[in-house]
């Protein structure tokens, strides 16, 4: 399928590890390939010229790195029971929730739990943030599993996480940059940001 610029377009559906991925290759970039995640999808954007091993090699290694610096993007649920399980243990959370999973359905909220059957949902849009972020709202809603209001009782569990104030401000602004984002329509390919010059 081709683009702006003589791009031509490629879908790629996530598969084991490997997230969703879209390929541009475009003949206006000539050296450069880069990556960037829009929402749960990876964007490769590489020089049309580029074929054959030597394109599924640069793919998968913008991928591999992609996801070292988001590596909640390929994790699966079971990664997030994991990782929330290791939280109540550290910060002595009296919680054990049930289920924990990613969800694509939260737009105005980070998480949320039902404390009756101690399940909690994550905003897939935290699959992007850096570790403590994600970590933060974790705790939070494994602290709403014992104390389901915001009350002080809750605050003094949830504030057990040190960054967890940080971690309000950095998802304010990541809020911010997401709702500007997605209010206005710009070549994404130039604004990308480079991974590694490619010759």
């Amino acid at each position: 399928m081709a683009g702006r610029g003589g791009a031509g377009i490629e879908q790629r559906s996530a598969d084991g590890g490997v997230p969703e991925i879209e390929i541009r290759a475009t003949t206006r970039r000539k050296k450069t390939a880069t990556a960037w995640w829009q929402g749960s999808t990876l964007i490769i954007a590489m020089p049309a010229r580029v074929r054959g091993e030597e394109r599924e090699q640069l793919i998968t290694w913008l991928v591999e790195r992609s996801k070292k610096r988001r590596p909640h993007v390929a994790a699966s649920d079971r990664d997030l029971l994991e990782r929330a399980q290791g939280l109540t243990a550290l910060y002595d959370i009296d919680a054990e929730p049930a289920s924990i999973r990613f969800v694509g359905n939260q737009t105005k909220r980070w998480g949320s739990c039902t404390a009756a059957t101690a399940s909690i949902r994550i905003s897939d849009r935290l699959r992007h943030v850096p570790d403590w972020v994600l970590d933060a709202v974790l705790v939070h809603e494994l602290a709403h599993l014992v104390h389901p209001d915001h009350s002080a009782a809750f605050h003094s569990l949830a504030d057990r996480y040190p960054r967890q104030a940080e971690a309000s401000l950095f998802l304010e602004g990541y809020q911010l940059g997401l709702q500007m984002s997605s209010n206005r329509m710009h070549d994404e390919e130039e604004d990308g940001e480079d991974l590694e010059v490619f010759d």
